[in-house]
């Protein structure tokens, strides 16, 4: 039996342990424990953004500071809209594909902006 498992091909082994955890969670009724556990994850991963998106600004802030007012409202403000888009996207239910749509949209808009702004204020000359 060893050997047929282990001579058995990658896939379909990995798709026998998915197929067997599906079954272990339907026989246990865990249904609910794996949506809590779910739930525990998204909001894991939105903090693991949000402290590495602090991680980078903390690392550049005096360089920032230097920056005109407008640069840094419009640099700050689109890390801000991206980081309310992330959020708006974990913690609400989205009901069509206009709202990935717009999630996307508005993640790319406000990471453009960001680069543009980026980039003015490290262009040195023409």
């Amino acid at each position: 039996m060893r050997r047929a498992l282990r001579d058995l091909n990658p896939t379909v082994r990995g798709f026998l342990v998915i197929a067997l955890i599906a079954g272990v969670i339907v026989a246990l009724q865990l249904e609910r424990t794996l949506t809590a556990l779910f739930l525990i994850a998204r909001i894991a991963f939105f903090l693991a953004i949000a402290y590495f998106i602090y991680l980078l600004w903390r690392d550049r802030r005096e360089e920032i500071s230097m920056w005109s007012s407008r640069s840094r409202v419009v640099f700050y403000g689109s890390a801000l809209l991206m980081v309310v888009n992330v959020a708006a996207r974990f913690f609400v239910h989205a009901s069509s594909g206009w709202d990935l749509l717009s999630f996307l949209a508005i993640f790319v808009l406000c990471g453009f902006a960001m680069w543009r702004v980026w980039r003015d204020e490290h262009t040195y000359g023409y």
